[in-house]
């Protein structure tokens, strides 16, 4: 059922319309002149206005102007005799939804309101869509109450409101995407695509393709045109995740497309004007690279007008327990249990763990946990494997002296004694510890510790 608002200065016309939606089972009001109209539409909120084109005093093309621009602004379906088509067509042009050719006929007026009344129905869906994801990713929404976080967000919230481009430091799992998330959403922009790519897992042959797009014949199989995430990401952000893998030609394409505004697609001879904000991020040392000629210093530059430095799990354990929380609350809802909290031990060896994986190791942590948990709160025994806690002497009983640890030499330590236990094969002692293969010798570059790695130990 939809609330319909008709207005005609014929009261006839406008007996016979209502009786029609009335038996469809509509909520119908009526008003004698657009002047009643409007003030109607303010009071009712109708889903659909049905208006003469032509009346005493205000036009029904005047009523389509007169609307506030707003995102739930009613469908307009215009009435209009035969002669005054091009008006009815004028007022779609400035907004309105549909138009009716007199005389009416009930079988069309009852599609039109029909197609009228869902398109109200997928805006209304659209919107509250739309506040979940901006309620989601609200700044104040991100977890952290240590104070490393707190000066990120504090970085954040000062660069939303301009379209500068941001450069996002941080090991894999410390959750890049997740701020770049919230700068777009925080933003002007935030009605507008956002869009994510991993440069890393593209093919060097592949990425430009995906990044500019193609013209038809511009290679063997592209036999048609496709636009590429610059394009379909026009007014909104592209995230730019891993972007120290982007071999150098590509690297010099997204420098021209940040100073010209423009890109060219693959095979084609004209430019296309596309207005994106950039938002990149990595795990690598980038001055490294650029230093080491693997990365432009000038994209490098152009990239870091402002710089976002995340912190590993293990540099904000205090915001373990808030994470937990969260994580917990997330899984409860989606797998309907009821876990209430974490025993005093598990969270204990949560935090005195070393989060090689970071956010993204924990939160798979508790996802299981929560999943294989058959008490009210999540015991040690629930993540025991997840952590490799053995019921013997490691990591979680170690003597911390008076003096304190240095535990970069501990970390290092370890990276070691794993490469020794696998035979120096760095992907068999990544797996001994727990970690991806790319983190583990992300931690080996640096420290400087040799490895051996083969390309059957490499995860394809």
């Amino acid at each position: 059922m939809a609330v319909i608002l008709v207005i005609d200065d014929e009261q006839r016309q406008r007996d016979i319309i209502k009786a029609i939606l009335d038996d469809e089972g509509h909520e119908v009001f009526t008003a004698s002149s657009a002047e009643e109209g409007l003030d109607l539409i303010g009071k009712l909120n109708p889903d659909t206005v049905i208006t003469d084109l032509k009346m005493k005093g205000m036009s029904g093309l005047q009523l389509v102007e007169a609307l506030p621009d707003t995102p739930l602004k009613p469908s307009i379906v215009l009435m209009t005799a035969y002669g005054t088509i091009a008006s009815a067509v004028e007022a779609m042009k400035k907004g309105a939804f549909d138009y009716l050719t007199k005389p009416l006929e009930k079988d069309v007026i009852v599609l039109t309101i029909t197609k009228a009344a869902e398109r109200m129905r997928l805006l209304r869906e659209n919107l509250r869509l739309q506040e979940e994801l901006f309620a989601r990713f609200k700044i104040e929404g991100i977890v952290g109450s240590s104070a490393k976080m707190k000066a990120v967000m504090e970085i954040i919230k000062k660069v939303t409101p301009a379209p500068v481009t941001v450069l996002v430091f941080g090991e894999s799992g410390t959750g890049k995407e997740l701020i770049a998330r919230a700068i777009h959403y925080n933003s002007p922009r935030k009605t507008f695509p956002f869009t994510a790519i991993n440069c890393a897992a593209i093919p060097d042959s592949l990425i430009e393709s995906e990044l500019f797009g193609y013209e038809a014949g511009a290679f063997t199989g592209a036999v048609g045109r496709k636009a590429g995430l610059f394009e379909a990401s026009d007014k909104g952000t592209l995230f730019l995740d891993e972007i120290a893998d982007l071999p150098l030609l590509t690297q010099t394409k997204i420098l021209r497309a940040l100073q010209d505004r423009e890109i060219r697609r693959l095979g084609g001879k004209d430019s296309v004007k596309v207005d994106v904000r950039i938002i990149a991020a990595t795990n690598k040392d980038l001055e490294k690279e650029v230093s080491e000629g693997r990365f432009r210093e000038d994209l490098y530059y152009r990239l870091k007008v402002v710089s976002v430095q995340l912190p590993p799990l293990r540099d904000r354990k205090e915001d373990i327990p808030l994470l937990v929380e969260f994580f917990i609350n997330k899984y409860n809802k989606e797998f309907g249990k009821r876990i209430e909290g974490i025993a005093d031990g598990a969270l204990k060896a949560l935090n005195e763990y070393h989060w090689p994986g970071n956010i993204r190791h924990l939160e798979a942590v508790i996802e299981r946990a929560i999943l294989i948990a058959d008490r009210e709160t999540i015991g040690l025994d629930d993540i025991r494997s997840e952590l490799n806690i053995q019921g013997r002497r490691g990591v979680f009983d170690i003597d911390i002296p008076d003096e304190g640890i240095n535990f970069e030499e501990l970390e290092k330590e370890l990276l070691k004694k794993a490469l020794e236990k696998a035979g120096n094969v760095a992907a068999k002692a990544a797996r001994l510890l727990g970690m991806s293969y790319k983190t583990f010798w992300y931690r080996l570059e640096k420290f400087k510790i040799h490895a051996t790695s083969s390309k059957e130990d490499t995860p394809s």
